[in-house]
């Protein structure tokens, strides 16, 4: 069975953990590292936003600094997720990796598998919705707040009818990055703080869709579920959905050093973080 690296990183600033899954993305493309799956946490608990969101526009940036929460714009899209209660997970791959379809949806498809996967072997009831007809499109879509997880992507992962996972996928150098948010549990009220609104009676109206649409894993379990509960679950999860084995393995220095400049270059800068 094919061998893929499988990393879980201590918790990371939001500018080190968008920078390492860009770091493995740049060596993946060189050939100096394997497909990836990593798992990561985050310090602070941070606010990350899709590449094209306008973050003036569409976050209250004094509340996030009143919260003392982290801010990034990943390099994917999508929308804003706040990382708390959470695990992150990112998926790097080749698009020439014979797995992986050439279409995004699709692509997409394959690597939430593993997703999937991790949701049942938490004994959650998930499955896997194709938004293909009208009809599943009108039953997810959302009102268009800008939070993600008030509505489904073209395939989205559903516990009990609500949307249990967020993910957003970029490709760059030929290489696909998929990665996305695995909830345990979540303050709504606290990401809807962070969000602008064009008035009170419209962010209620939105909080309460989102709440709708969105659920978490401890919402929806018989029983309280731990975050080491959640990463060996997704870690057998991703190995059966994508059918390789998973090797546990550390980032090279290589990709370490490469994450650091990245980080103090890109994603700690207001210029990418606020550019919008």
């Amino acid at each position: 069975m094919e061998q893929w690296r499988y990393i879980v990183t201590e918790p990371m600033s939001p500018a080190m953990n968008m920078a390492v899954d860009e770091a493995i993305l740049q060596l993946h493309s060189e050939g100096k590292v394997g497909p990836t799956v990593r798992f990561y946490t985050w310090d602070p608990a941070t606010l990350s936003i899709g590449y094209f969101q306008k973050a003036v526009k569409e976050i209250n940036m004094d509340e996030v600094h009143k919260r003392g929460l982290g801010f990034v714009r990943r390099p994917t899209g999508g929308r804003a997720v706040l990382h708390d209660q959470e695990l992150t997970y990112s998926v790097i791959v080749s698009e020439e990796h014979p797995k992986m379809p050439t279409g995004v949806t699709e692509a997409y498809k394959i690597i939430s598998l593993g997703l999937l996967h991790g949701f049942q072997n938490l004994g959650l009831q998930a499955e896997m919705v194709s938004l293909a007809s009208e009809e599943e499109k009108e039953k997810y879509n959302s009102p268009g707040s800008s939070a993600c997880f008030d509505s489904p992507s073209w395939y989205e992962l559903v516990v009990e009818g609500k949307k249990v996972a967020g993910s957003a996928q970029t490709r760059q150098k030929g290489v696909i990055l998929q990665h996305g948010s695995i909830l345990l549990d979540m303050d709504v009220e606290l990401l809807f703080s962070l969000l602008n609104f064009p008035s009170e009676r419209v962010k209620e109206r939105m909080m309460e869709s989102f709440r709708q649409k969105a659920v978490t894993i401890n919402e929806v379990s018989s029983r309280p579920i731990s975050l080491q509960e959640v990463v060996d679950a997704f870690g057998r999860g991703f190995a059966s959905g994508l059918e390789v084995e998973l090797v546990p393995t550390e980032l090279t220095s290589e990709e370490r050093t490469l994450a650091e400049e990245l980080a103090r270059t890109r994603y700690a800068t207001d210029e990418w973080n606020l550019r919008r």
